[in-house]
Formats: C-alpha cells, sequence, structure tokens
C-alpha cells in the first residue's frame, strides 16, 4: 500500500501598505506565499503549486497576484531579504538602538 498526497504551507512574506481595491482605505496588506507539495508516506517530496496573494488587514479581502507582481511590491516596498520593510530594512539614516552615541540610547546603558 502506497499513501500519498499534498500538503499546503502559508509564508507571510512581507507587510505592506497599499490602498484596498475592495474597501478602498489606506491599510496594511499581508503579502503570501502558498506552496503546495506533493507527499509520499507523509514525506513532502517537491512543490508542484505556488501562488501569491495580497489581504487586507482592514477588511480581510484578498486578491491572487502573479510572481512578477510579487517580486516588483517587494522591491517597491523596500523589503530587506528577511521579507520585512520599514526601519529594520535598514534604509540609509537608520541606526540602531544602544549602539554608543546614537539616538535611542537608554541613559543608563554605558
Amino acid at each position: 500500500m502506497i499513501i500519498f498526497g499534498t500538503k499546503g504551507y502559508l509564508y507571510q512574506l512581507a507587510i505592506l501598505t497599499m490602498v484596498c481595491g475592495w474597501c478602498g482605505n489606506p491599510a496594511a496588506h499581508t503579502l503570501r506565499k502558498r506552496v503546495t507539495k506533493f507527499t509520499l508516506f507523509f514525506i513532502p517530496l517537491f512543490p508542484f503549486s505556488t501562488k501569491y496573494a495580497t489581504q487586507c488587514t482592514f477588511c480581510g479581502g484578498e486578491q491572487q497576484i502573479s510572481q512578477e507582481q510579487a517580486d516588483q511590491l517587494l522591491a517597491q516596498h523596500g523589503a530587506g531579504p528577511d521579507g520585512r520593510s520599514g526601519p529594520s530594512a535598514q534604509q540609509p539614516g537608520f541606526t540602531q538602538p544602544g549602539q554608543p552615541g546614537q539616538p535611542g540610547q537608554s541613559p543608563f546603558q554605558r
């Protein structure tokens, strides 16, 4: 007897601020990647489906997008290699708190 099937994996790539196409509100959207893998004896072997989507955090509306659109959104919003956007993506002028002589240092640190 051979046991086979599929298993889905959901990856959150980034959180982007955009105007929602469903509700029209400027809100945060999660950019997600859904990968479906073929399994044999409950061991995932290879992916056979990859889909990208954005979901509005305000109304919950979801829109399927292509891989090219997902890559363009990541590049456009300045997401770093870990998928985070904003100051943690090492934008120019950003300093890590707690470094000597930098703003954000606690007065109790020496």
